[in-house]
């Protein structure tokens, strides 16, 4: 895709977020809108993948969602790539739907590899799934994506120390870097520091995204994390986003973390999300 049908994709992903989340009267529209001109660039533009999809993925780049709350995000990416039919997104948090809360193996949803709740874990697999490459000679990339609150938990630095320990230089970790958390600012629930400065002391390179609600610069990142991989450290992105980015009225606020907009606000929200869009 080119720019600017990169741009009215991350529009239309947009508006899938806030009906499904309307739709079921649950879910996360807040890091899910957020993280969605990442997401949009990385299966439309950046990664080698294929929606007749296989769980061994070789030959592919690999995507893992640790952050598994925002999954209205990744199943909006994956309908509208061709993984399964988008009519299925009205499907969302309903029973017996494979669009479940939180992304899970046991739905057999294609494009979903792990089950992501448990925040902290999905640095873990991501490592795991890069080093399996390298061993495999397999010289596609893995990448994950997880919350800046998510780093709060220690089995991520565990993974990170690995990681660097067995130069996994073939791994791109984005951090969405939007300093909100279910609780608050995370510089009021547990304050995270120089991230920075960490993932470097642990041996990572790290890169920034100054504007991860810029589809121009969030593309120029990612070339730039590409660039920067196999050369004996694995990459992470720190990517500054505004939590509900696109519908003014949930931007920059914990409190879109988990609630769902009701008629009006879903009304409103689709007014200022106009473009070329299809909508299931």
């Amino acid at each position: 895709m080119e720019l600017q049908q990169l741009k009215e994709m991350a529009t239309q992903v947009r508006r899938d977020i806030v009906r499904m989340v309307h739709g079921a009267q649950s879910g996360h529209p807040g890091g899910s809108l957020g993280c969605s001109d990442f997401l949009t660039a990385l299966y439309f533009k950046v990664m080698k993948h294929d929606p007749a999809f296989n769980m061994d993925g070789i030959g592919e780049d690999l995507f893992f969602l640790s952050n598994g709350h925002i999954s209205p995000l990744l199943y909006s990416v994956l309908a509208r790539s061709g993984y399964f039919r988008v009519e299925e997104l009205a499907t969302f948090r309903q029973l017996n739907s494979r669009l479940q809360g939180h992304p899970a193996t046991h739905e057999h949803l294609p494009g979903v590899r792990i089950a992501s709740g448990s925040l902290g874990q999905g640095m873990s697999v991501a490592v795991g799934a890069a080093l399996a490459k390298k061993l495999n000679k397999d010289d596609r990339m893995v990448y994950s994506l997880h919350g800046d609150g998510e780093l709060q938990e220690g089995q991520n630095w565990e993974a990170i120390m690995f990681a660097a320990h067995h130069k996994v230089d073939n791994l791109i970790a984005t951090i969405d870097y939007n300093g909100q958390q279910i609780d608050g600012p995370t510089e009021m629930v547990m304050g995270l520091g120089d991230l920075r400065g960490k993932f470097e002391a642990f041996g990572w390179t790290v890169l920034d995204i100054a504007e991860g609600n810029n589809m121009e610069r969030v593309l120029e990142g990612l070339e730039e994390a590409k660039a920067l991989s196999g050369k004996g450290k694995p990459v992470c992105i720190l990517l500054h986003t505004a939590m509900g980015s696109g519908v003014s009225f949930m931007e920059g606020t914990h409190e879109w973390h988990g609630i769902a907009p009701n008629d009006a606000q879903l009304a409103q929200a689709l007014v200022e999300l106009t473009g070329a869009t299809t909508d299931y």
